[in-house]
């Protein structure tokens, strides 16, 4: 190899690797199948409170993750808001509980 030469098999893997780690969509998945269950949740349960408080942490989880994952400047504006609405219902869930 010569001085700043790559094999071009190992550029394609390091873009791979790279890709992987910017890639969100599992992360919104679960955020959206957790928002589904905490909505469930407030219709059927009587004293859902602790499931509540779970699924909000849950949540904060997959937000963080989003968070540190993304570097365009739209969406860490809307993950520091989403952050804030889920500190927001978690003070509404402590007086279920």
């Amino acid at each position: 190899l010569n001085a700043g030469e790559l094999p071009e098999e190992r550029i394609a893997q390091e873009v791979a690797i790279l890709s992987d780690r910017l890639d969100c969509t599992e992360e919104c998945v679960r955020l959206e199948a957790h928002c589904g269950h905490f909505r469930r949740l407030l219709e059927e349960e009587s004293t859902p409170g602790r499931k509540l408080n779970f699924l909000l942490q849950e949540m904060n989880r997959e937000i963080n993750t989003i968070g540190s994952k993304s570097s365009d400047v739209p969406i860490v504006e809307q993950v520091v808001d989403v952050k804030e609405e889920l500190e927001r219902i978690r003070e509404q869930v402590q007086n279920i509980e």
